[in-house]
């Protein structure tokens, strides 16, 4: 079983931006300014693992699930 992330603050994240390089900061500031729902560079500068859209049901199962009393 995967346990939660702890939850960081900006007082943890200061020292890792600190120590990037003036490149890697402008990279993060990049990132960070872009309109919201603009996901494609990140996924770019980091590709999504094999697994993050994997289900073990049938892709359009789950929106099945619940409607069967309706109507």
């Amino acid at each position: 079983m995967q346990s939660m992330a702890k939850t960081l603050t900006a007082d943890d994240i200061l020292p890792l931006v600190a120590s990037l390089t003036p490149r890697e900061r402008l990279r993060l500031l990049r990132l960070i300014a872009l309109p919201q729902g603009a996901d494609a560079p990140v996924y770019r500068s980091v590709p999504p693992s094999s697994d993050e859209f994997s289900a073990d049901e049938e892709p359009l199962a789950w929106d099945a699930e619940g409607w069967e009393d309706v109507g």
